[in-house]
C-alpha cells in the first residue's frame, strides 16, 4: 500500500511538473543560444508565418513601385549577397531553416529581419560595406536578431509590463533601452558566425570606427535604441579579438556546431525534462529571466540620460567665438568652455542643417583635452557639394554631438 501511495504520488507530481511547463511554454521558449527561457506568446511557426507575412507586403510595395528586388537591383550585388549569406547562415543556430536573403532599391544603410526567415538587406549598405567580412558582419547580426527571438521577446515583454501595470512599457526610453540590449546581444552573436563562417570578427569594429570618425555619436540628441558609435566599435573589438580564435580565413570552421554550444562568450545551460523538475525550473527560469532583463533594460535607461544630461549641461557652457571659412570646403569654429568643471575628452561638435527638404549632420572630432575656460577649436570637413558660404545660407544649429569627463 505504501508502494502503492509513494508511485501514485510521483505520478501526481509529475503531471504537476508537466502542466508548469506548459504554462511556461506558453509565455516563453528555451533560448538557442543560453538555453535560459525569455519571454515570448509565439511557437517558431508563428513567428514565421507573422515575420514572413511583413516582409512579403516589403516585396509586394517595391514591386507595385517598379522597383524590383534582388537581381533586377544590382545581380552582381545580389549574387554577393546571397554568397555571403548562405556561409553565414550554414553556421547559424537557425540553419536548419530555408532562409531568403532579399536585396531591395534603397541608399540608406541598412538591413533587416522581422523574426520570419526573410533578412532584407538595402542596396545602400551593399555599396557602403568595404569588403565582404563588413558584410557579413552585418548579415551576421541581423540572423542573430532572429535566433535570439527579440522581436516577438520585445512585443510579448511590453505587452506583459503593460498588464502587470508597470509604466516602463510606456516609456519611450525605456523601449528604446530595451532594444538597445537586444541590439548589444545581435553584436555579440553576430561576430562569433562571422569567426565561425571564416570572415573576419574584426570586421564589425570598423564599420562602427568608419561611422564615428564620419558621423558621431548623437548623444544628446534623442534616446539611443542601438549602442553609440563609438562604444560599438570598442565593444565589437573586444568581442572580435575574444572569439578571433576560431576563425579560419575563407573556411568555415570544422567545430562550428559545438562552438554554437560552448564558447568564450557563453556556455549553454542544459534544463531538466518536463515531469522531471523541468517545469518548475521553466517557470522559475521564465520569471527570473524577464525580471532580469526589465532590470538590466532599466539600468540602461538610467545610463542614457545621465549621459544625455551630462552633454546636454556641457553643450549650454560652449560659446562659440569665431566661424572660419578656412578653404572652401572647410569650416573652421572656435569655442569657448565656460564650465568650471571637468575637463573634457573625446569632444565631438556637429552641425545639423536642412537642405531640399533633408536634415544633414557634419561632425568634427576634437582632439586631446578640453580644460574649464579653454579655447578650442572644430574643423568641420563639408562635401563636395556644399561650400561654406552655401552652408551659412542654410538654416541649422551647432550643437554638441558628444563628451567624456576626464
Amino acid at each position: 500500500m505504501l508502494l502503492c501511495l509513494g508511485l501514485s504520488g510521483c505520478q501526481t507530481l509529475q503531471r504537476v511538473d508537466q502542466s508548469l511547463y506548459q504554462v511556461a511554454e506558453a509565455v516563453s521558449e528555451e533560448d538557442r543560444v543560453t538555453g535560459r527561457r525569455s519571454l515570448s506568446l509565439a511557437d517558431r511557426k508563428a513567428q514565421i508565418e507573422a515575420g514572413n507575412a511583413y516582409v512579403e507586403q516589403v516585396i509586394a510595395q517595391e514591386k507595385k513601385a517598379g522597383r524590383g528586388i534582388n537581381e533586377q537591383v544590382d545581380k552582381a550585388q545580389y549574387q554577393r549577397l546571397v554568397r555571403v549569406f548562405d556561409r553565414v547562415h550554414r553556421v547559424s543556430h537557425l540553419s536548419q531553416e530555408r532562409w531568403q536573403p532579399i536585396l531591395i532599391k534603397n541608399e540608406q544603410f541598412n538591413a533587416f529581419t522581422t523574426g520570419g526567415t526573410y533578412i532584407v538587406v538595402f542596396s545602400g549598405l551593399m555599396n557602403s560595406v568595404k569588403d565582404d567580412a563588413e558584410l557579413a558582419a552585418v548579415v551576421a547580426h541581423e540572423i542573430a536578431h532572429t535566433v535570439a527571438n527579440h522581436a516577438f521577446e520585445r512585443r510579448t515583454m511590453s505587452q506583459l509590463t503593460a498588464l502587470t501595470g508597470s509604466s516602463s512599457a510606456r516609456r519611450s526610453s525605456y523601449q528604446a533601452a530595451f532594444t538597445h540590449e537586444n541590439e548589444r546581444e545581435a553584436d555579440r552573436i553576430g561576430i562569433l558566425y562571422c569567426a565561425l563562417a571564416g570572415y573576419d570578427p574584426l570586421a564589425a569594429s570598423r564599420i562602427w570606427q568608419r561611422k564615428y570618425t564620419e558621423e558621431g555619436n548623437a548623444r544628446a540628441l534623442f534616446n539611443h535604441d542601438h549602442p553609440v558609435n563609438a562604444e560599438r566599435f570598442e565593444e565589437a573589438k573586444t568581442v572580435g579579438d575574444a572569439v578571433k580564435t576560431y576563425y579560419r580565413r575563407d573556411q568555415i570552421n570544422p567545430d562550428h556546431a559545438a562552438l554554437l554550444e560552448n564558447n568564450v562568450l557563453w556556455q549553454k545551460r542544459q534544463g531538466a525534462a518536463a515531469g522531471d523538475g523541468g517545469g518548475l525550473a521553466a517557470l522559475l527560469g521564465t520569471a527570473l529571466g524577464a525580471y532580469v532583463d526589465h532590470e538590466t533594460a532599466k539600468q540602461e535607461e538610467q545610463r542614457q540620460a545621465a549621459r544625455s544630461q551630462f552633454v546636454k549641461a556641457v553643450e549650454a557652457s560652449l560659446k562659440l567665438e569665431k566661424m572660419t571659412a578656412v578653404e572652401p570646403h572647410l569650416l573652421e569654429t572656435r569655442w569657448l568652455y565656460q564650465a568650471r568643471q571637468p575637463a573634457l575628452q573625446g569632444v565631438v561638435m556637429g552641425i545639423m542643417v536642412k537642405r531640399d527638404d533633408k536634415v544633414l549632420r557634419y561632425v568634427a572630432h576634437v582632439e586631446g583635452l578640453v580644460k574649464p575656460g579653454q579655447v578650442f577649436v572644430a574643423r568641420f570637413r563639408l562635401p563636395d557639394d556644399l561650400t561654406v558660404e552655401q552652408l551659412k545660407q542654410l538654416p541649422g544649429k551647432f550643437y554638441l554631438d558628444d563628451a567624456l569627463p576626464r
